[in-house]
This record gives C-alpha cells, sequence and structure tokens, in this order.
C-alpha cells in the first residue's frame, strides 16, 4: 500500500515539474519573441534615430585634415603666392567643465592660460563655458601664428589642469611681395577658391584634396585611428620676371604720381597698362596696370582713392566722377564692391578701347599679304580724304604732302592708310581682322579676358567704316589682343598662344607639365614681316625727320621699333583720347615687345602719345640691360649724364640707410659705449 502511495507521489512530483519546465520555456520564447520585435521596431522605426547618433559620434572622433594650396612662383623661382599654416583657438567647454569628484579642477587654469596669452575677452569666454557645458566647438580666435600659440602650448604641455583646448590647423593664403603683379596673381577666399587672375584660371591645379583623420573602436572596444592624408595642391611657375613686373610696376607709379590732381581730382589716368612678351614664344615677361591694389588685403577701400567711380551694375557714373574721400564714404554694398571689381580686374585683358595708330601697321600688313600693294606706292595727303559722305581728317590737319609706305607709318598718316585700306578692300579687311585674332580670345591662361566679337565690323561694312578702321578708330580690341598680333608681324608670321605659366609641379617639385610654346597660326609671310619691322623701325630711328612720332620712345644706347596710337574715346569731341606705343627690341632682331596704353590721362591736352612713348623708355632703360640685351647706339654726351643718374638713383634705392652719426657727424651716446666692430 505503501508502496503504490509514494508512485503516485513521485509521478505528481514529476507531472509538476514538467508543467513548471513548460512555463518556464514559455516565458523564455516570449521573451525572445519580444527581444527580436524589439530589435525589428528599433530596425524599422529608430534606425535613422540611431544611424544619426552613432555617426554623430564617428563625426567627434575625426578631423579634417587640410591641404596646402600650392605656390605661385615667377621665372626665377621667386614666391609671389604662398599658403602658411595657421591655426584656430578651439575651446571645449564640456571638457573645461567635466566634473572630478563633485568639481572642476580644470575651469580656473584653463581660463587663467588663456587670458594669459591670448587677447580675448575673458568675462565673455568665462560667461560661455560657463553657460555652454555641452558645447565642444568654439573657435574665439582664428588663423593665429604658431608664434602666437606656442607658449600656451607649452604651459599645456607642463600643467594637466590645462585642458579642452585645442588648435585647428588650416592653411593662410599669403602674397609675399603685396602688390607686385596683383592684376596677374589674382587672390583667394578663406574657402580656397580663387578669385581673378592665375589663381581663379588654375584654382583646381593650386587645390589638393583634403584629408582625414578617422576615430573608431575595434572588437575590444579601443579606440583606433587611422589617417587619409590630404594631397597639397601644384605648383604653377609664371613666365613673370619679379624683376621686370618691378620695374614696369615702378615707372606706372611714377607716372601716376607726375600726373594725378593735374587737371581734375583724380589719378594719372583712369587706366595705364604695361605688357612686355617674348617675340618668339608668347610667353609674358611683364605685364601691370595702375591703378592697383594690395593682394593681401584686397579690400582696403583706400585703393579705391583717385579712380573712376562706376555705378551699381559697373558701369561709369555719368558725368564722369572720381572717387574722393567724401564719395568713398557713400560706397556700401553691391555699390562698393563693382567699384571693387572695377579695380581688381586686369585692364590688359580685361578692358577694351580702340587702338589708334597701331593698328596702322596691321592694315598695311594685310595689303602688303593680299597684294593689294607692293610697298612703293606713293599716295597725296591735303588733311583729309572725303569718303562715305564725310570729310575724315589726318591728323596733320594741313596734309603731309607725298607720302610713301614708310612714311604712313613713320609719320602716322591717315589719309594714306584709309587709301591702302580703300586698295585692300572690305573683304580681304575683315578678313585679316579675324587672322590676327581681332574680336576673339587669345585664350590666355588668366581669368576675365575680354572677348570682342561684337565690337567689330564684318565685310558688310560702310566705306566710311572702312576708313576710319584702316587707323584703328571705330572698333574695339584689348592689350593682349594687340601685342600678341603684333608679335606676330614682327616675327615671320608666327601668331603664339600668349602665356603667362610654362610649368607645373608637385609640391616636392616633381614636374606635372610643361607648357611650350604654341604656335597657332601664320598671320603674314616672312617678307611682309620684314617690310613691317623696316617701317616701325622708322618710326622711332629714322634720322633726320622731325615728323616721325616715336623718337621719345627709344632709351639712351638702343634702336628699337614701334608705332604709336592716339583714337578719340566715345562720344567723339569730348577731348578724351587714348594713346599708346608699341615697340620692340632690338630693332634688327626683336626679341620682346612692349605695349604701354594710357587711358585718359590726367591732362589738358591728353592726345599725346609723349604719354605712352615716356613709360616706354623708362621701363626699357632698366629692363633691357637686365636681359642682357645690349647697347648699339652712340651714347651722347646727356644721355651719359641720365644712364649716370639713373644708376645712382637705383644705388640709393637700396642703399642702407646711414646710421644718425653718419648724416650729423656727431656720436650718439649708445655708439659710444658699443664695442668696436671686429
Amino acid at each position: 500500500m505503501k508502496k503504490e502511495e509514494k508512485k503516485k507521489d513521485v509521478k505528481k512530483i514529476q507531472k509538476h515539474m514538467k508543467e513548471k519546465l513548460v512555463v518556464s520555456f514559455a516565458v523564455i520564447l516570449l521573451a525572445f519573441a519580444g527581444l527580436a520585435l524589439r530589435l525589428v521596431k528599433i530596425t524599422t522605426e529608430d534606425g535613422t534615430r540611431y544611424t544619426k547618433q552613432v555617426l554623430s559620434q564617428q563625426e567627434y572622433d575625426s578631423t579634417t585634415l587640410p591641404f596646402r594650396r600650392g605656390d605661385i612662383v615667377d621665372a626665377q623661382g621667386t614666391k609671389l603666392a604662398v599658403s602658411e599654416k595657421v591655426y584656430n583657438l578651439v575651446i571645449d567647454s564640456k571638457v573645461i567643465m567635466s566634473e572630478v569628484q563633485g568639481k572642476t579642477p580644470y575651469y580656473e587654469p584653463t581660463m587663467t592660460a588663456l587670458g594669459k596669452y591670448f587677447e580675448l575677452d575673458m568675462n565673455a569666454i568665462r560667461e560661455y563655458v560657463q553657460s555652454h557645458t555641452s558645447s565642444a566647438y568654439y573657435v574665439p580666435l582664428k588663423q593665429l601664428t604658431y608664434d602666437q600659440i606656442s607658449g600656451f602650448k607649452a604651459e599645456m604641455d607642463a600643467n594637466d589642469k590645462i585642458k579642452g583646448i585645442w588648435f585647428e590647423e588650416e592653411y593662410k593664403r599669403v602674397y609675399p611681395m603685396g602688390s607686385l603683379a596683383a592684376d596677374v596673381i589674382g587672390f583667394t577666399g578663406k574657402d580656397n577658391t580663387g578669385t581673378y587672375g592665375l589663381e581663379e584660371y588654375y584654382n583646381d591645379v593650386l587645390n589638393g584634396t583634403t584629408g582625414r583623420e578617422f576615430g573608431y573602436l575595434n572588437d575590444d572596444s579601443a579606440l583606433e585611428r587611422t589617417i587619409k592624408p590630404a594631397v597639397d595642391g601644384y605648383t604653377i611657375h609664371t613666365t613673370i620676371d619679379a624683376n621686370i613686373q618691378s620695374i614696369i610696376e615702378k615707372y606706372l607709379l611714377q607716372f601716376n604720381e607726375e600726373h594725378k590732381n593735374a587737371v581734375r581730382t583724380g589719378n594719372g589716368a583712369e587706366n595705364v597698362g604695361c605688357i612686355i612678351m617674348e617675340v618668339d614664344t608668347g610667353n609674358i615677361l611683364g605685364m601691370a596696370s595702375y591703378p592697383t591694389f594690395d593682394l593681401n588685403n584686397p579690400r582696403d577701400k583706400s585703393a579705391l582713392l583717385g579712380n573712376v567711380l562706376v555705378d551699381e551694375v559697373g558701369n561709369k557714373v555719368k558725368p564722369t566722377t572720381y572717387i574722393t574721400e567724401s564719395v568713398l564714404e557713400t560706397l556700401e554694398g553691391d555699390h562698393l564692391y563693382q567699384n571693387y571689381n572695377y579695380l581688381w580686374k586686369n585692364f590688359c585683358i580685361a578692358d577694351t578701347y580702340e587702338p589708334g595708330s597701331v593698328a596702322k601697321a596691321f592694315t598695311v600688313a594685310a595689303a602688303l599679304e593680299t597684294g593689294s600693294i607692293t610697298g612703293n606706292e606713293v599716295y597725296t595727303c591735303n588733311g583729309s580724304l572725303h569718303i562715305g559722305g564725310h570729310d575724315i581728317s589726318c591728323h596733320n590737319t594741313y596734309g603731309d604732302g607725298a607720302v610713301t609706305v614708310e612714311d604712313s607709318i613713320a609719320w602716322s598718316c591717315n589719309v594714306a592708310l584709309m587709301e591702302i585700306a580703300q586698295a585692300t578692300g572690305k573683304a580681304n579687311f575683315s578678313k585679316f581682322q579675324q587672322i590676327f585674332n581681332f574680336g576673339l580670345k587669345t585664350n590666355i591662361d588668366s581669368a576675365g579676358e575680354a572677348r570682342t566679337a561684337g565690337l567689330l565690323f564684318d565685310a558688310s561694312m560702310g566705306d566710311a567704316d572702312l576708313a576710319t578702321n584702316s587707323f584703328g578708330q571705330n572698333f574695339n580690341t584689348t592689350m593682349i589682343q594687340m601685342i600678341t598680333g603684333f608679335c606676330s608681324l614682327i616675327n615671320g608670321g608666327n601668331y603664339y598662344e600668349p602665356h603667362l605659366v610654362d610649368k607645373i609641379t608637385t609640391s616636392s617639385g616633381a614636374t606635372v607639365e610643361n607648357i611650350e610654346p604654341r604656335i597657332l597660326r601664320q598671320t603674314v609671310s616672312e617678307s611682309t614681316s620684314e617690310k613691317i619691322v623696316q617701317y616701325c623701325n622708322a618710326v622711332v630711328m629714322r634720322e633726320n625727320d622731325r615728323r616721325i612720332t616715336g623718337r621719345t620712345a627709344r632709351p639712351a644706347g638702343y634702336a628699337i621699333g614701334g608705332k604709336t596710337g592716339t583714337a578719340e574715346t566715345l562720344p567723339r569731341g569730348n577731348d578724351e583720347y587714348v594713346v599708346s606705343f608699341m615697340g620692340y627690341a632690338p630693332a634688327d632682331d626683336p626679341q620682346i615687345a612692349i605695349y604701354v596704353v594710357v587711358d585718359r590721362a590726367n591732362a589738358e591736352d591728353q592726345d599725346d602719345a609723349k604719354f605712352a612713348t615716356g613709360i616706354v623708355r623708362n621701363v626699357l632703360t632698366e629692363v633691357l640691360p637686365y636681359l642682357n640685351i645690349f647697347m648699339t647706339e652712340e651714347l651722347s654726351e646727356t644721355e651719359q649724364q641720365e644712364l649716370a643718374d639713373r644708376e645712382q638713383e637705383i644705388t640709393n634705392m637700396y642703399a642702407p640707410t646711414p646710421a644718425p652719426e653718419e648724416v650729423t657727424g656727431e656720436v650718439s651716446p649708445e655708439s659710444a659705449t658699443a664695442s668696436p666692430a671686429p
């Protein structure tokens, strides 16, 4: 009996245990089911929120590594634009205000050190840190040099109570030569984007690729980092020679100082430009215009003083107004920007104007090349020519009499040029304007080149249009178009694409690309080119002829050739002129060409080519010896004295400033007690 009762008890216990196991198993299954449902919910409903949280943590644990923008250097390797490393001061309030055993041990030491080494409003900094305890990124100072942060960094390394401060690295664009070649180089914004000039044109070449340092947790939950290094930008090697550039700019400034405020308040001219180009390569050795600006401070409003005023859309204000202190105070917003834009753009490539009589060399070349003239013709100038219903005057209102083709260039006779153009015909004249690249961009490697297609006449032009076009009126060009085309007239007919850069290298110096001289077309034959050189030599070098127009461009000791230009601006009758001189040296074997344009000189009589020839003479007097182009002409006593005075002036410019005792003959107390020099 007892055995049966025991068996029954055992069965009850087993049954009860089975029931408990079933219940436990069911609970576990429900728990796993609930967990699975939760994971599904997280994935489907809250996945985006959690992903953002994870990515935000990864963002905090990663750092952008800036690239260094490439340098711009001159033909000799002189640095014209560089990028220097600078540092942004970053405050991490969360770290500074972190508690250790209920206290904030880092706050006071860190605030004290900040106040000691940096010019900060510490009351404002303290208030910010205390009121933004969750902030990890606040930048009160930017673009500090290493010298400015080194003292703080040393103290922070020595004091483990200074925390929550770090320095974000970036690069700052610096122009070591200040305003030198400002129009050529251009400048950059804070986002490493080039504005104007080479900085804009070669922006993608100069810019590198940003790197990144990533922080992540490995399988053991330890923080590890991986670095994708930044790739620095390439260096561009310009054809500009800083010495030639500085000579050009010196004499443009001198012209301005001599003529500013002469008959009106304002600069010496609305614009003055100069280009020096190698005749047989298209390489530009120097290019400058005035007014100019400081590349390290392009928004200095004082640089606008004396400039012509433009309106909110960039057009010159009528009547013509020049910027004075009182006008400057009114400039703001778009109006201020447009006046900056007028200052920043490169006059040598961006502005158009009527070229005047410099174009006569092109007219004669087209006539020779088409066989319309032989060069042996003689014309009669009585002071004007009736054509197309108009009496069109020569610059010599009394007439030049009998005029040969060479005379027409040497004396700049409008009447002879009109007859030469008539012989050439409208179709041929228009065709050769295109061959000389007028109306088209030269594709110079710089931002902002103007296109003048809409500023030329085609073969359907009227008789009067052909006549005025023959001597450079009634159509527009740019300086770079004129000098590039002119080089082809005097180098045998080879039209080279103009260039400001001839090589691109990596930051370590490896060559990426060599930019070789490139001939785009043959404009004229060698025989025509030889005649143009002969005629242009006569403009400057013909002896015993007072009527030649370019004698004042010749530097002492040198034979050069060239052509003067004078063009009345629109509207006619305002007595406002653009004058110019296109020259080359040496006369018998042209190696360099120089072109100077003076746009509306600050003078009573603006139609005087001597404004341009004087600049050419001054520039070539220094540039030709520098280029090892030797004198061929005998020097007069006056010229010898002039060169001696100029040499002394240059010597004085670079001589050290004498000590006070050298000037007065007295010995200062400091000098009396100093040790003698070894």
